[in-house]
């Protein structure tokens, strides 16, 4: 809606893991980097503990892009699945049709020749699993147990858990003690600096097209940063309501006062409606109407 009226090519702000709008963040990167050399290391698990919203998800999606033709990746967004069926969706996954076996033993033998297949053909097979706080318990002894398909000398599978800190939690459970001795590596994805607001902001502006000049005024800033606690993903909806409501009244700027307007029309309980609702659409109509109005008296 309001593209034309900003010279935006692309939305800035959308909830979209849209890897061209990935920034590099002091966390953010150091994620990425502890990812990728332990994979070139070739170790087993790797553990990436996000709050909220915190851009685990984009941090995901950026790790498969960045993989070379040496790596086959398993990619499940949602695992929250029983110990056959997330077999299944790993096998799938590699390529193989497990549609007509529902014997766990035949599933994890298949999967098993495929890594030795791709093994054999130089290929690491990396599987990734996003949202990993949802996998249950059971199934995280089924994950285990695939990382236990190895050569003599180098495991046939690694993995990677994205999850919430209640991940965790799980892990911490006693009978599933031997995945957690496993997780060789473990990050922790900090929020955002204010520092890294302004660049957080300034690199999405830019990539989506925005080319000269404020946008944000200064005080707009502190008061997004106050408000979102440093989370990219209420700054998203924060910054996409101000430049509707910016639209809507025919201004450029986005001021502390619109910031808090969107702040208002937003509930952040872990989670918030990315569409404005009745508060911030009635101010978008009011102030588009009186234009009209101005408009025909002109």
């Amino acid at each position: 809606m309001y593209l034309d009226h900003f010279k935006f090519k692309d939305p800035p702000f959308t909830l979209t893991p849209n890897v061209d709008f990935y920034c590099q963040l002091k966390a953010h990167q150091e994620a990425l980097n502890t990812i990728l050399f332990c994979l070139n290391s070739g170790e087993g698990f790797i553990k990436i503990i996000g709050e909220v919203g915190s851009g685990k998800t984009l941090l995901c999606r950026k790790l498969l892009n960045c993989l070379g033709e040496d790596f086959v990746t398993a990619y499940i967004p949602n695992p929250d699945l029983g110990p056959m069926e997330l077999r299944k969706a790993v096998a799938r996954e590699l390529g193989i049709n497990p549609i007509q076996c529902n014997d766990p033993n035949e599933v994890l033998a298949m999967i098993n020749a495929r890594l030795v297949e791709l093994h054999t053909a130089g290929k690491q097979v990396v599987l990734l699993l996003d949202e990993a706080q949802a996998i249950p318990l059971e199934s995280l002894e089924a994950i285990r147990l695939l990382t236990n398909l190895e050569t003599e000398k180098t495991k046939l599978l690694q993995v990677v858990l994205f999850g919430q800190p209640e991940l965790d939690a799980h892990l911490s459970q006693p009978h599933i003690r031997q995945l957690k001795q496993r997780i060789t590596f473990s990050y922790y994805l900090s929020l955002m600096t204010r520092q890294e607001l302004d660049l957080y902001i300034s690199h999405r502006l830019t990539v989506a097209g925005h080319e000269a000049g404020e946008i944000f005024t200064q005080k707009a800033r502190n008061f997004l940063f106050r408000k979102s606690g440093g989370v990219p993903r209420i700054v998203n909806i924060l910054c996409h309501k101000a430049l509707l409501l910016a639209f809507g009244r025919g201004e450029t700027l986005i001021t502390r006062k619109m910031i808090e307007l969107a702040s208002k029309d937003s509930e952040f309980g872990g989670t918030a409606d990315f569409y404005p609702s009745r508060l911030l659409w009635t101010a978008v109509w009011l102030s588009l109407g009186m234009g009209f109005v101005l408009l025909l008296l002109s």
